[in-house]
Parts: C-alpha cells; structure tokens; sequence
C-alpha cells in the first residue's frame, strides 16, 4: 500500500481548486500508466479522468467515483505533506478518496474482473456541485455506460473503518440563494427622499432563517442558513439604496427544495413590491439530494460481511453531486469511519487517515465481487 499512500501525500502537497485540478489529473495518469488498465478516457467534463478494466466474459460495467478537488481552505498542519499553496488544501479528503481507487487498481492489475468492466473514475469540480453534471453530459461518457455506480465519503467521528449505509436519501440537496435589493440611494439627513432596502431585508433574513419551520414537512430534514448580507456601505452622510443577502439551503428532497426556492422567491418578490424595490435572485453551488438505490445498498451490505456496520438514521446534512449519478445507473454513496478523534471535515487541521486507504479499497473490491454475481445472467 506504499504507493497510494505516497501517491495521497503528493496529491495533499499540491492540491487544485475546482476547475484547475490538471496537474492532479496527470499525477493520476503516471501512477495508473504501468497498471496498463485497459482504456483511459480523459478530459472528462473538464480535468476528469477514467480508468477502465475489463474482464474476459460479458458482464455489467461497474464503476467507482472519487473527486479531484480540493478546498480555498488554509492549511495549519505542520506535517511534511502539508499543502505547498496558501489558501488551498484537501480539507474533505478527496486526496484518500483519490488513493483508495489507486489501490483498487493496483489489484484490477494483478487480477482484472471476471466479467464485464470496472471504471474508476475521478471526477473534477465536486465541491461547486458542477462536475457530476459535466461528466455525464460529456460525449466520452457515452462510452462507459455504467449499471452501478458507487462512491465512499470518510466520516470524521464514527470508529475507524466503520461502514455507514443508508436507504433513500444519504446527503442533503442543497444551493446558494442570492438575493440583491435595489432602491434609491439618499442623504442620510433626508432618508425619505431615498428607498432605503433595510426594512426588506431585515424581514427576509428572519423569515429566511425560520422558512423550513414555518412550512409543513413533517419529519423531513429540510432548513435554511443565512450565511452573509451587505446593506449599503460604511457612508454616513449617505442612506443605503442597496442590500444583499447570502443564505444556504438545505433540503432531503429536491421535491421539497423545489417548494422552498418557490416560497423563498414569493416571498422577495411581495416585499419587493411592497417597499418598492427592485429584487435579483441567482443561484450557485446547486446540488441534488443524493439518493440510494435499495439494491446498490444491497450490494454495499453483502460486501461488508461480518465488517462493522451502522445505518444512519438521517441524511447527512452536507451535499454531495454524486447523486446526480442516479439517472444513469442504480447508484449509492457509503460512509467509511475516519475516527472519532478525527478533525471534522472543513476543518483547517483535518487531514485524511492513511489507514483508511486499505480499508476503503478492500471494502470496494468486494462490492465489485458483490455486484457482478448480482448481474450475473
């Protein structure tokens, strides 16, 4: 397991944003060259990259996901692999992600799958919630055609190596609302010859902040955070004729995140008119609520064997584009325990545990066994 875990360490040293992870895509095409895997595909979506392995006999195709980017988060470890750029660290650890495919390739190397093809992909962009979409939306992904998709995320304060599944909803859908107010700017000695957005803006920000509770759904997880806002600027002589609010939500469903950017957009648009305003709703960091497959989760379930094993009684609340995977193939996403000590994800001082590496590639190799007996004619 020397190369991967090196292989991960390089990757955690020379990490690239969302949109720039070139350089991490051609360290990948190095370390898979003297696999001799049977196609590679690049440029997929962008820096994506897949490996294909294929078996002698007809079978289903299978692949595996991990992601390349990495975060604008400021690393303050001080361990040798640290990230060389200020700013940008693989703070979610897409680097082990990355290392755990590398292994399973090492053994599809040695031994290729019995039947069909496994594609190990490595997939650009998924911390903007875009690089799913571009994948598939991709020519070249035309010709991998999966009919399972299957992807881990390490899980900062379950025990090491713990496997956690879930049927249905595994990760929140979730965007970025951004609302922009315009009035008319005034003399702060003379506000009512301006409109000013304050009064507008202050209603949202709660209405906001207490929409999911304000709207019947039951026991499903669904709310709302309101991240930033900006009213005019620091000009005392000046009334402010502008405002901007900043707010993230989070939904189980996309059903359910359907009717809450329609209430949410209502309700700017009444108050809106009511302070006679003009109003600009954009959004980014859109992403679909990740939703399992019952018989891919029970493909991870077999897999596991006698293993550790936990069901996660709710979705987990952070957002995933893996989910967009679903309307390709039968898809699910599992947990993989990253210790209970561990820093939690986003945190300026996570880094990925080495040990998980092995762990995570044995527990994927034997959801390939699993899956092509489960499609086996």
């Amino acid at each position: 397991m020397t190369g991967p875990v090196n292989l991960r360490r390089e990757i955690h040293r020379n990490p690239e944003r969302s949109g720039c992870e070139t350089g991490t895509a051609q360290r990948l095409l190095r370390f898979f060259e003297p696999l001799r895997p049977d196609q590679v595909i690049e440029g997929l979506g962008g820096a994506g990259i897949a490996f294909v392995f294929s078996g002698k006999e007809a079978g289903p195709t299978i692949l595996l996901r991990s992601e390349l980017d990495a975060l604008p988060i400021h690393e303050v470890n001080e361990f040798e692999h640290r990230s060389l750029h200020d700013g940008t660290a693989h703070k979610c650890g897409h680097d082990g992600h990355m290392a755990i495919l590398a292994a399973v390739g090492e053994k599809l190397s040695i031994k290729r799958p019995a039947c069909g093809r496994v594609v190990l992909l490595y997939q650009p962009a998924e911390e903007t919630g875009q690089g799913a979409a571009a994948v598939i939306a991709d020519e070249k992904f035309a010709r991998i055609k999966p009919d399972y998709c299957f992807a881990l995320h390490n899980l900062p304060g379950f025990p090491v190596g713990e496997i956690v599944v879930r049927n249905g909803t595994f990760a929140c859908a979730s965007r970025g609302m951004a609302i922009r107010l315009t009035g008319k700017t005034a003399h702060a000695a003379q506000p009512e010859t301006g409109v000013s957005p304050a009064k507008a803006m202050c209603v949202l920000i709660a209405e906001l902040s207490e929409l999911p509770s304000a709207m019947d759904f039951g026991s499903e997880l669904a709310f709302a955070t309101v991240v930033g806002s900006r009213l005019g600027d620091q000009a005392f002589g000046t009334a402010p004729g502008e405002a901007e609010i900043w707010v993230t939500l989070r939904s189980e469903t996309d059903e359910t995140m359907a009717r809450i950017v329609s209430h949410a957009e209502k309700r700017t648009r009444q108050l809106a008119a009511d302070h006679g305003l003009e109003f600009e709703i954009t959004y980014q960091d859109i992403f679909a609520a990740t939703i399992n497959s019952d018989r891919a989760v029970d493909v991870i379930r077999r897999a596991t064997g006698d293993g550790p094993l936990s069901v996660a009684e709710q979705p987990f609340r952070w957002s995933e584009d893996f989910g967009c995977f679903a309307s390709v193939a039968r898809c699910a996403m599992f947990g993989l325990g990253a210790g209970k000590a561990s820093a939690e994800l986003h945190n300026p001082d996570y880094d990925f545990p080495d040990e998980l590496i092995s762990l995570g590639a044995d527990i994927f190799l034997g959801i390939l066994e699993q899956a092509g007996e489960t499609q086996r004619p």
